[in-house]
């Protein structure tokens, strides 16, 4: 089956044909992977921003939509013929062993799931069955996007009616703050984001204004909408030490600021601490502490009441065989989600 495997860090994705593994082994699915989305942090590993990657050649990608060819051994939760999300949060089912494939004579690792392959082998407790008429893109979005944003909105951040919140970054899984933000009735949702296109469309997810990151004064614009006071909550999607210091900056003094991106390995955020001990929050999210066997039923049937807008946020679509294109064109900044199409 053909693949896109990281055999450097910081160069681009080699796509070739692999051999799966011979047996899945107790606990591991089989899934033919339909489509895929590209999130921030498949960049970060290509990129290697978490320090030298131990792993290499690997496998990439964890939100996915697909069919269960197989199951092995102990498998309850799925069957041969489901349509799944595949995910990187854990789900209901075993952690099965991660799985080796191989690439002439070399060995190829990857983790409890990848989607970034034509045939994936993943944990049972990284796929979740949707019903099968469920669209395969909707389905990758499911797998981080929306359950990430929705999560931060709804676990992380605890947002309530009537609450301000500021979101720096308004990639994939910001788009779903802001839209759970509106869903949840937050006033007002600012979108902040170095990109003129993304704000745009975050606009159309909701928010409510929007500033211009990387020309100064991002504080004093928040601040316009908000008043000196601050925001009630400030997210960060983007992991940039600087940004993260301006949502901590810009949050009130009993309001919640919220990490989802990560700083690159060695660097340090400064922040003055002395409201943290009077009530200020600072806490970093895990993927919105999303249950996918819960979440992912509840969000889809709210996109087939249309109450989620999902299908607009995806602005490109590519097949495999173009993964680099579409990895350039996420680190460009004028794409929403770029879709793979396997």
């Amino acid at each position: 089956m053909k693949a896109a495997i990281l055999v450097e860090s910081g160069k681009p994705l080699v796509v070739a044909d692999i051999e799966l593994p011979e047996r899945l082994e107790y606990g591991q699915v089989l899934v033919r992977v339909r489509a895929s989305g590209i999130c921030g942090s498949q960049i970060g590993e290509i990129d290697a921003v978490k320090g030298p990657d131990k792993f290499l050649p690997h496998l990439l990608g964890h939100e996915g939509g697909g069919v269960v060819e197989e199951t092995g051994p102990g498998v309850r939760h799925v069957k041969k013929g489901d349509c799944v999300v595949l995910h990187w949060r854990k789900g209901a089912g075993i952690e099965a062993p991660t799985p080796n494939y191989r690439w002439g004579d070399r060995v190829v690792n990857a983790g409890w799931v990848t989607t970034f392959n034509e045939l994936a082998v993943v944990s049972e407790n990284r796929v979740t069955a949707v019903p099968a008429d469920t669209d395969p893109e909707i389905a990758a979005l499911m797998g981080c996007a929306v359950t990430t944003g929705l999560g931060v909105v709804v676990n992380d951040a605890r947002l309530r009616i009537g609450e301000s919140v500021a979101v720096f970054g308004v990639g994939g899984v910001g788009l779903n703050v802001v839209q759970g933000a509106a869903l949840v009735s937050a006033w007002p949702i600012i979108a902040i984001d170095k990109y003129e296109a993304k704000l745009e469309l975050a606009a159309r997810f909701g928010a409510t204004h929007t500033v211009l990151a990387g020309k100064g004064g991002v504080r004093d614009q928040i601040r316009a909408v908000v008043g000196s006071r601050g925001v009630d909550v400030a997210v960060d999607t983007t992991g940039a030490v600087r940004l993260i210091e301006e949502a901590y900056e810009v949050t009130t003094a009993g309001g919640r600021t919220i990490l989802v991106g990560v700083p690159p390995a060695g660097e340090r955020i400064s922040i003055y601490s002395l409201p943290l001990h009077f009530g200020k929050v600072l806490a970093g999210s895990h993927g919105g502490q999303a249950e996918p066997a819960a979440d992912i039923p509840r969000y889809l049937a709210l996109c087939r009441q249309g109450r989620l807008r999902l299908k607009e946020m995806i602005t490109h679509r590519l097949p495999l065989d173009e993964i680099n294109r579409a990895v350039d064109l996420l680190r460009g900044g004028d794409a929403g989600r770029v879709i793979v199409t396997l």
